[in-house]
């Protein structure tokens, strides 16, 4: 969430930013928000007066007793007094609940490099790594060579799950496994602390790492239970820290997580709807980051840089971009999104997505960390995608095809797969007599 004093201070800069998200629906928001808070300041100027002269009163009652005098006025007027401060610090816990919900659904502030634009259109390639694979034949969907291999079955899974499960069989399992212990190996090199966390989380901690007015729809919610389902878990590694303080010398927080991710893909009909690269349930391998303020730009830079090596090691060709204004999302302050080269398709898919989100996720968490003896500030928080594996099997599936219809295992996931080095066609059921 926005800081209520950046609106104080400074407004235009959230106006001229929601100029740029293109947020027609918030653009009042600011100066609402500013005439609650006048009429916020107001009461409080008031409550304290109403105090200080209850006071006052008692005081003066006191004193009037003492004197055997006649206090039934000042008594009156005593009585009077805690029903009207009570009357105003209700309607400023109201004003304080209004303003907070529009600073919760307030869109974090973008850094200046975020490129203008209107959707997808509007995202700039910033580099391309790796080189395009050329066939001589034409190359296969992930969709046939998973026919072709028995890695999959889609239509069991559908049978007692619905649309977009599968079951991963064989060799494509253990593939899916080789890249998510890869993926933890490599991260931990890298000095990130491997974390497995709870696949489930209350609605508290969501709404500190998430606009659940936004993303509640691609959510599963557990029913009667004050539970979700996690979305990836970047959303428990930083919300763990929730209400706490932490200290300078904890900071910067390298956390790798593996769990599986659940998503209803709302918005998604229509797309995808074949094959694995798309589903309600994968495994991802994650970065997370919690930092000082002054160090978030450079571990952002950080980041992406492992997700590009990470890919490269692969050797499956990516491009990188820097996402616009119009296609950004309101947690993040500036995102890269990583798309894989899809020979099949001929086309970039994304498969990784690395945010630097400022403090905007520790603001609505309420973690703070010390700077001195006193004083405390809010921390930033960043996340990135190592390798979602089942957009990692589809790129290997694509990119290392062979005419056969055979896909060769990457050279850095053979050791994980018992040194295999190609992933055979299945053979054909013998024909029932």
């Amino acid at each position: 969430m926005l800081d209520i004093n950046l609106i104080r201070e400074q407004p235009d800069i959230v106006r001229k930013n929601l100029e740029k998200r293109a947020d027609v629906q918030k653009r009042g928001w600011v100066d609402k928000i500013l005439d609650l808070d006048l009429e916020w300041k107001n009461l409080k100027v008031q409550v304290d007066e109403l105090r200080a002269h209850r006071n006052v009163l008692s005081r003066k009652i006191n004193e009037t007793k003492k004197n055997k005098e006649n206090a039934a006025n000042l008594i009156r007027q005593a009585k009077e007094l805690p029903e009207m401060i009570a009357d105003k610090e209700r309607r400023m816990q109201e004003i304080k609940g209004d303003v907070d919900s529009m600073l919760m659904r307030l869109p974090n502030i973008l850094h200046e490099s975020v490129p203008v634009g209107d959707g997808e259109g509007g995202n700039v390639v910033e580099k391309e790594a790796g080189k395009k694979p050329k066939f001589p034949f034409v190359p296969k969907s992930h969709v046939d060579l998973l026919e072709g291999l028995g890695g999959a079955d889609i239509g069991r899974a559908a049978k007692i799950s619905g649309a977009r499960f599968w079951f991963l069989r064989g060799k494509l399992a253990e593939l899916d496994l080789a890249l998510q212990k890869y993926a933890v190996d490599f991260m931990v090199q890298k000095g990130y602390t491997l974390s497995h966390p709870p696949y489930m989380m209350n609605r508290a901690a969501y709404e500190g790492v998430t606009d659940l007015g936004d993303f509640e729809t691609v959510m599963y919610k557990i029913e009667n239970e004050d539970l979700y389902l996690i979305a990836t878990s970047e959303h428990p590694l930083t919300a763990q820290f929730q209400n706490e303080i932490l200290s300078p010398e904890e900071l910067p927080i390298r956390i790798v997580g593996i769990s599986a991710c659940f998503r209803k893909e709302a918005g998604s009909h229509g797309k995808d709807t074949k094959g694995i690269f798309r589903g309600h349930q994968f495994h991802k391998v994650e970065q997370v980051v919690i930092c000082h303020p002054g160090q978030s730009w450079d571990l952002h830079e950080e980041m992406i840089k492992n997700a590009e090596e990470f890919w490269i090691s692969l050797g499956i060709p990516f491009r990188r971009m820097n996402i616009c204004t119009g296609d950004i999302g309101s947690i993040a302050a500036k995102k890269y999104d990583l798309e894989a080269w899809m020979p099949a398709q001929k086309a970039y898919r994304e498969v990784v997505s690395c945010s630097n989100c400022t403090d905007y996720q520790a603001r609505r968490l309420r973690i703070r960390m010390r700077v001195g003896e006193m004083e405390k500030i809010v921390p930033h928080t960043l996340n990135s995608t190592c390798v979602a594996t089942s957009r990692a099997l589809v790129a290997i599936l694509e990119n290392f095809q062979n005419k056969d219809g055979s896909v060769s295992v990457p050279k850095v996931l053979q050791p994980y797969m018992n040194g295999l080095k190609k992933i055979e066609t299945a053979t054909p059921p013998k024909p029932s007599k």
